[in-house]
């Protein structure tokens, strides 16, 4: 019994539907394999729970109201001592591409089975990446995912005309911890300079229909 209980997978499952939520935690805590640590109508409600609760694996809602998955999850990845993610959602469109991108380790469709969740689940606690079928090509195209949070934080304060004194004081850190980050940022983005980097911050809003940064 002891050793059963060692060895169950913690796991908290967030979706803001109540129907949906109370299904997959019946789900769960039927299964052996698994030890349901608690439930969440929100990503800010998962995010206080995992904070201060430990979790293996975390279910969640693609399109889990406030914050939104994609955005939790690229907190969540800040945080050594965060659950791995399974995204829960439609696989037709970009969702599981997407979730891939913000740093979940696994996509289960919604209409997949059961059974195919759990496995899912299992597979993402003992350290697999399981998604559907992705065309990686399309990955290559949006390198800005490839951003940690810092970096993303720096290209923007970048397209505001910040210098790099400024960006450090604003961090505090270093201006050659701030050169770093630079760096970093350029090579991911495939950009030579400063310049560049904001012309391609720029871009991105643009195609993306927010217009001002």
């Amino acid at each position: 019994m002891n050793e059963t209980l060692q060895a169950s997978i913690k796991i908290m499952v967030a979706d803001s539907n109540p129907l949906v939520l109370s299904a997959m935690s019946e789900i769960f805590e039927r299964d052996r394999r698994f030890s349901l640590v608690a439930t969440s109508a929100t990503a800010e409600g998962f995010l206080g729970t995992v904070m201060r609760v430990p979790v293996q694996v975390g279910v969640i809602d693609w399109n889990l109201p406030v914050l939104g998955a994609a955005k939790l999850i690229e907190v969540l990845r800040e945080h050594e001592s965060a659950p791995r993610l399974v995204v829960y959602g439609d696989a037709v469109g970009d969702a599981p591409r997407l979730a891939m991108q913000a740093g979940a380790a696994g996509f289960a469709p919604r209409s997949g089975e059961v059974n195919a969740l759990l496995d899912i689940c299992a597979e993402v606690a003992a350290g697999k990446m399981v998604f559907p079928f992705i065309d990686v090509r399309k990955m290559q195209q949006d390198p800005i995912h490839s951003l940690s949070r810092k970096e993303r934080a720096i290209l923007e304060s970048l397209s505001k005309g910040m210098s790099n004194r400024e960006l450090a004081i604003a961090l505090q850190i270093s201006t050659n911890t701030v050169k770093f980050h630079l760096s970093n940022i350029y090579e991911k983005l495939s950009v030579r300079n400063r310049t560049q980097a904001i012309a391609y911050y720029y871009s991105l809003q643009l195609s993306s229909g927010k217009g001002e940064a």
